[in-house]
This record gives C-alpha cells, sequence and structure tokens, in this order.
C-alpha cells in the first residue's frame, strides 16, 4: 500500500513510496487517488518546473509507476475552497452474520488479487428501483483483513448463475478491466434454448441497441443504429425437435446480448420470458427460472499466470438437463482455447490448410490402395 500521505510542516518538501495497489498506474491518477486536493494544472506545473520527481528522476504526469518508487512532492500550494454545503455520508449497514456467511459460501475460488464467486441466480449484480440485496451489496463480506473492499469488474444479468470475477485491489481491477475491453477474457456459457438451430456451430452478428419505449429496460436488434454484437454458439446435445442444450461464447459485451441474439435466431433461452415469450417455457419438469449459466472464465492473473474457474450449475438448470436426458460430462469437451484460435484470421487459415493436408493424405491413400489393387 502507498505510505498515507500525511501533512507535513508547510514548505516541507514531501516524499511518498508507491505502493503495490498503485503499480502501473499513471501519476498523475496516483495524485487523484491520494492527493485529490492537488490540481491537475498544479501537478502539470509542477512537472514543468522539473519540481516532480520520481526516483530522482523528472516526471510527467503521464509517466506510469511502480511499486517502490520514490515520489518527490513539492509543498503543498494554499487553493481557496469554495464554501459548499456539507455532503452527507451515507455509510452502508453492516452486514449480519446469515449475509457475510452466504456471501463467503458463494467463494469458488480466491488468492491476493481476486475472488470468484458461483453467483446463484435470483441474485442482482448491482443495486436498482426495487432491488435492496444484490452482490455488491454484499462485499463487505469479503473484506477479511484487507484494507480494500473488493471491487465488481464486471455484471451477470439477475437471472443468470455462475462465474462472477471480483478484484481485491485497484491493480487488479485495472487488470481484469482491460482484460475485459480487450476481450481477452474468455467466458463460456451454458444454455437450454426451445427448439434446436439448423446449424450446430455458428456464430451470430446482429447489432443490438435499446428497444424504444423500454425505459431501457429491454434490448432489440437495431440493424441501424444498434451497436455491433457477436456471439459463438455450439450446439451439445438435442431433445428432438423440443430443445437443446448449447454453449454459448459472447465476443462483445452487450446488455442481454445471448439472450437478445439467441431469441433473434428463433431459439430463445428456456425461462427467458422477457425475450422469448411463452415459447421459451417448456411443459413437463421443466424449471420456468431462466437457464443461462456462465459456466467457465478463463483470465490472465495481474500476478502471472491464468484464472481458470468453473461453476457448478444451479439445481434447477442440472435437473432439466437430467430430465430432457443429457449427460453434463459432454459440456467442456470443447477446449475454451480452441474456439478463441477457430475464430480468428489465422486460426481460420490454419484449419483450411490442415483439412486440405488430411484431404490430401486420403486420396494418396486411396491411389495407394488402387495401385495394389
Amino acid at each position: 500500500m502507498t505510505d498515507t500521505p500525511s501533512t507535513p510542516p508547510l514548505g516541507e518538501i514531501r516524499q511518498f513510496t508507491v505502493g503495490f495497489d498503485d503499480d502501473g498506474i499513471r501519476l498523475d491518477r496516483w495524485f487523484k487517488r491520494h492527493l485529490p486536493d492537488t490540481s491537475f494544472n498544479i501537478v502539470s506545473r509542477w512537472a514543468r518546473t522539473g519540481q516532480l520527481r520520481i526516483d530522482g528522476r523528472r516526471a510527467t504526469p503521464g509517466d506510469r509507476i511502480e511499486a517502490g518508487q520514490i515520489l518527490r512532492v513539492p509543498p503543498a500550494e494554499s487553493v481557496p475552497v469554495p464554501v459548499q454545503a456539507p455532503k452527507v455520508k451515507r455509510d452502508r449497514a453492516p452486514l449480519s452474520d446469515d449475509e457475510t456467511d452466504f456471501i463467503r459460501s458463494l467463494i469458488i475460488h480466491q488468492d491476493k488479487q481476486a475472488f470468484v464467486i458461483n453467483k446463484p441466480p435470483g441474485l442482482a449484480t448491482q443495486g436498482g428501483t426495487k432491488t435492496d440485496k444484490h452482490v455488491d451489496g454484499l462485499l463487505d463480506g469479503l473484506q477479511f483483513d484487507s484494507e480494500n473492499r473488493p471491487k465488481l469488474v464486471h455484471r451477470l444479468d439477475k437471472d443468470t448463475s455462475g462465474v462472477l470475477l471480483l478484484a481485491r485491489t485497484s491493480r487488479a481491477a485495472a487488470h481484469f478491466a482491460k482484460a475485459f475491453s480487450s476481450r481477452t477474457a474468455r467466458k463460456v456459457y451454458w444454455a437450454l434454448v426451445a427448439g434446436v438451430p439448423s446449424i450446430e456451430d455458428g456464430m451470430i452478428e446482429l447489432p443490438i441497441g435499446k428497444q424504444p419505449g423500454s425505459g431501457g429496460e429491454k434490448m432489440h436488434v437495431d440493424t441501424k443504429e444498434g451497436s455491433p454484437a457477436r456471439t459463438r454458439y455450439r450446439v451439445i446435445e438435442v431433445a428432438g425437435n423440443r430443445a437443446c442444450w448449447v454453449e454459448l461464447q459472447p465476443y462483445t459485451g452487450r446488455t442481454h446480448q445471448l439472450r437478445v441474439h439467441m431469441a433473434a435466431i428463433g431459439h430463445p433461452i428456456v425461462g427467458d420470458g422477457k425475450y422469448g415469450g411463452i415459447e421459451c417455457f417448456l411443459t413437463g419438469d421443466i424449471s420456468r427460472k431462466m437457464h443461462l449459466h456462465a459456466r467457465r472464465l478463463k483470465v490472465d492473473h495481474p500476478d502471472g499466470g491464468v484464472i481458470d474457474i468453473v461453476a457448478e450449475l444451479p439445481p434447477h438448470f442440472a435437473e432439466s438437463l437430467k430430465n430432457l436426458g443429457f449427460d453434463e460430462k459432454l459440456g467442456d469437451l470443447l477446449p475454451v482455447d480452441e474456439v478463441k484460435a477457430i475464430d480468428t484470421p489465422e486460426g481460420k487459415r490454419r484449419l483450411i490448410a490442415n483439412k486440405a493436408k488430411d484431404a490430401r493424405r486420403a486420396r494418396k491413400g486411396e491411389r495407394r490402395g488402387r495401385s495394389r489393387a
């Protein structure tokens, strides 16, 4: 952690040691975190006049800093403070023992930089209108002996279950946010959908935008003004023409993307009445809850290596697979990296080249067989 900035005697040069949590951030960002009363203009002036230094060298606001470096900061400047009404600080109510035990029971991975939880269906990721209980409101229960409260780095819909990644430090939050925005994090979802797609392994590329009149609560395919959206799907098992079990990989991160895309190709996710209407509810012993589960997440770890974690299915989803005669073991047969490789231009070229090589070998074998005959 960065040395806590204290208030030295007026006119005294200040020195701070960059903490582990600030490793890799820009210098101007460090000032926002630790000396928020120092404006960007002041920081820029200190840099221009050589008063701002990192390990004795002149620094600029855009320099990236590293843990352990010494920052030399000029004396604080008195800045007129406008008179404002005092802000009312709304502290979060302390969690009950049951709430703390509940959020901790969801942990499926933890280390110094991250938690991964298996979010149950029905629990929102963040609060909103008429939403009092949510993951964000329970994160105090995962603070343990750390000075930092865990941070959300992505979201799952309220009725979607599965892998949810939480950062334990600001450095980890920045690292994971970059991984999600640059699409280097790989996410695999499982879903039950109504009917069976005619193409077993395909890519859905349909732009998505907010549906007018829904107040932003519902999305739809919008070919004129929607944002680009891509989803790869693969059929794992089918139950006649009634339903099938699919693997989904989002290559973009639009709101409700998987739900909108599957409904758009005529195969809504089972239990998703918002986008599938009455067609998404199957008769018999199949639950009416939504069957969309974030099965797996693979992302680079801030300290090196990879977090590759799988979340078990919620009871209603597992029971539906069983009732439809599906074998859960078949869902994880295709490695996530193989799917990623195939979808790149280089991966496609390699796949075509390998198929051509196999075809040549087959023809050579046929010719040898005919010569022997």
